[in-house]
């Protein structure tokens, strides 16, 4: 016997997931039932406690599904009458003049996405004004497609009061680690160049802990083999060719995500965040079938 709910909620969330996701509704149910209400109900419990605005992180790497699941989450949320909003760590990147400009101090910032390339204070600014309860609330947003797909901020979106912020993105709540640990780094850190590269985000890192202290909660989504990553980028970019639009061979593939394990390696830094009760509250495991399991 499912939930009222479970029952309130469903049609909704399967509505979603048939129209963008194209997910079974076998599957939708198995998912909203073990997983994404479960994760909803926990955060709107802890919201009604709190009795203050809610700010949720959720970190996820390349193809964990943390857009997928903030978009969900807030269709529950909103369905259980708390105002919800999604901000992305791509929300808050510097403008694309800044960018430049940091380009050309830095030439190792061929992508944007590394730690420094974020307006930080942005950031701090937008959950400034929902932790006070403003009736208006302006949240960044950045457009990928300008500038031919280098991006953009654009105008930011006027939000009422917002209750519960999902805060996701792909080295949201992640802390600089022991600099003995680039000692003998993972591949793809090989050169010494790779190395200094390393050692140089992880100190970036240091700028965003004023951020991550506005975090209440942290969930991580945690391919078993980080790995994965590599392989579900590559089936989106050929399903996405596949309809006939422009997307990255392989060859593209790997040299794009090998940077950004380059800059923050996920087995240094995201294996070592897991273990840190004190800032992870809940651990999602993502097996290579895409099934996914709570860690709590």
């Amino acid at each position: 016997m499912r939930s009222p709910i479970f029952n309130s909620v469903y049609s909704v969330v399967n509505e979603f997931c048939q129209t963008k996701l194209k997910i079974p509704p076998e599957q939708v149910s198995q998912r909203l039932e073990a997983i994404w209400l479960p994760i909803a109900m926990q955060i709107a419990e802890k919201r009604q406690k709190c009795q203050h605005p809610w700010i949720q992180g959720i970190l996820g790497g390349q193809g964990t599904g943390k857009t997928t699941l903030c978009h969900i989450l807030k269709l529950i949320l909103e369905s259980l009458d708390y105002h919800t909003e999604t901000l992305s760590l791509d929300d808050l990147y510097k403008t694309y003049q800044d960018r430049l400009a940091l380009q050309y101090q830095d030439p190792r910032l061929i992508w944007r996405g590394p730690p420094g390339t974020h307006d930080i204070d942005l950031g701090l600014s937008a959950i400034a004004q929902i932790r006070q309860g403003a009736s208006s609330v302006e949240i960044p947003r950045f457009d990928k497609s300008a500038h031919q797909g280098a991006g953009d901020r654009t105008v930011p979106q006027v939000r009422e009061k917002v209750d519960i912020l999902l805060f996701e993105g792909w080295f949201v709540g992640v802390r600089p680690i022991d600099e003995t640990a680039f000692a003998h780094p993972p591949s793809p850190i090989i050169t010494e160049g790779d190395r200094q590269f390393a050692r140089d985000m992880n100190r970036k890192l240091y700028d965003y802990l004023p951020l991550w202290q506005q975090l209440d909660s942290l969930i991580v989504l945690y391919p078993t083999d980080y790995r994965l990553s590599l392989e579900w980028r590559k089936q989106a970019e050929q399903e996405m060719i596949a309809t006939g639009k422009s997307g990255m061979t392989d060859s593209q593939i790997d040299d794009f995500v090998n940077y950004f394990w380059r800059a923050l390696h996920p087995e240094l830094f995201i294996k070592s965040l897991i273990a840190r009760t004190e800032l992870v509250d809940l651990v999602v495991k993502i097996q290579p079938d895409r099934s996914l399991t709570i860690d709590s």
